[in-house]
């Protein structure tokens, strides 16, 4: 069973992240890891702390002489941006007067949710744990799934689709995906030169204005073979799974998979793809004109790209700050403002990507087992031949 979780705050000295189940041998890649780090943080509209972090990760566990060990792998990511907040986030009691409360709840955040939950008389505890940094120690882990699906010859990627109120409408390829992700500079993860510049203009007003701006990315997984996921239990559909990894990032607030949403308000003949047959392609000969099911169907992956798409709505710090209501007094006043972004669409997509990693290796390693690489390379070959002989 492949099992992780993160710990750390924000502001805090380190995140930590732990994955547990990755089979032994898997070669780990420290270039590969921290690339998709740096992946994580770039994308126009990124704020002031993008400037400060410059994530790498730290493995303390679990990886020796290069390899996978079979064990925990624990990962530290360094904030840098503790030095600035030693005095403000003490382990020890330290000076109240250095502390920087938060005292107005932001709309849109954990704020007044978690201050109610936790009996907090500030939100400074509830930012900390809540905010988006934490995905920079979801985005390590998801690296560490990548590497087990390469051997597997599975890919996975995003792209974002919309930025505010700019779409680009048509689908684009796999090749293109790829080629965006190989770029040394991220701009806003648009497959379209054109709508790039006109989502870049959205993000412009949002700045000019102090607001945010939202978007949807798009994580698409290449190569997956069918019968990952199961119809048998609801808790094993790998759609559901990929709907609530996907959707417990910061600020995603829908999930879509394939045409999801358009296929709502479709008839069955324009959304069930029609099968056909042509031997020698695919996994096991069988072919689709379209993949409006989104790679998955009852449950269980069918061989096609698996399509994912995450609906992030606006970051909700913002520098024109809404209404809010004092801690103490009870008064209305405005929320409380600290540095963010305006846009991270783009970060977002990584992240997605890295919960999508997570979730088909794991799909991956209940279908196929393995305490070792070469043990679950040899049961995934001979699944593949078990399709070929079909």
């Amino acid at each position: 069973m492949l099992r992780y979780f993160t710990a750390g705050e924000s502001h805090g000295e380190a995140l930590v992240a732990f994955l547990s189940g990755l089979p032994a041998g898997l070669t780990y890649e420290a270039e590969f890891v921290n690339r998709e780090l740096w992946r994580r943080q770039q994308g126009y509209g990124r704020g002031g702390r993008m400037k400060i972090e410059r994530d790498s990760a730290h493995v303390l566990s679990g990886v020796r002489h290069g390899k996978t060990i079979g064990t925990p792998i624990a990962m530290m990511l360094e904030n840098r941006d503790w030095q600035n907040w030693k005095e403000a986030l003490p382990v020890e009691t330290g000076e109240p007067g250095k502390h920087k409360p938060v005292s107005s709840p932001r709309p849109g955040h954990a704020d007044l949710a978690g201050a109610l939950k936790f009996n907090f008389t500030d939100a400074r505890y509830v930012l900390e744990r809540a905010s988006a940094r934490e995905s920079a120690a979801r985005t390590a882990l998801g690296a560490l799934a990548k590497l087990f699906l390469r051997e597997l010859e599975i890919e996975v990627l995003s792209h974002v689709r919309t930025v505010g109120e700019v779409t680009l409408e048509r689908e684009v390829s796999w090749s293109q995906i790829c080629e965006l992700a190989q770029q040394p500079e991220i701009l806003l993860s648009c497959a379209d030169p054109e709508t790039e510049q006109r989502m870049k203009a959205e993000v412009d007003v949002a700045l000019k204005t102090g607001d945010s701006v939202g978007g949807v990315f798009e994580v698409v997984a290449h190569g997956a073979p069918p019968g990952l996921g199961s119809y048998a239990q609801w808790d094993e559909r790998l759609d559901a799974q990929l709907a609530a990894a996907v959707m417990s990032l910061q600020a995603v607030k829908a999930v879509e998979i394939g045409a999801g949403i358009s296929a709502a308000r479709s008839p069955g003949s324009a959304v069930h793809d029609e099968i056909g047959y042509s031997e020698g392609t695919g996994f096991a000969g069988f072919t689709r004109m379209k993949n409006n099911a989104g790679g998955i169907e009852g449950g269980v992956s069918n061989g096609e790209e698996i399509r994912v798409r995450g609906y992030l709505k606006p970051i909700s710090t913002l520098r024109r700050p809404l209404q809010s209501v004092d801690f103490s007094s009870r008064e209305v006043v405005k929320a409380a403002y600290e540095r963010s972004d305006v846009c991270v669409v783009p970060a977002a997509g990584v992240a997605g990507e890295a919960m999508v990693a997570l979730t088909l290796a794991r799909a991956a390693l209940e279908k196929f087992g393995g305490d070792s690489m070469p043990e679950t390379l040899r049961n995934y070959q001979g699944y593949l031949q078990q399709l070929r002989n079909y």
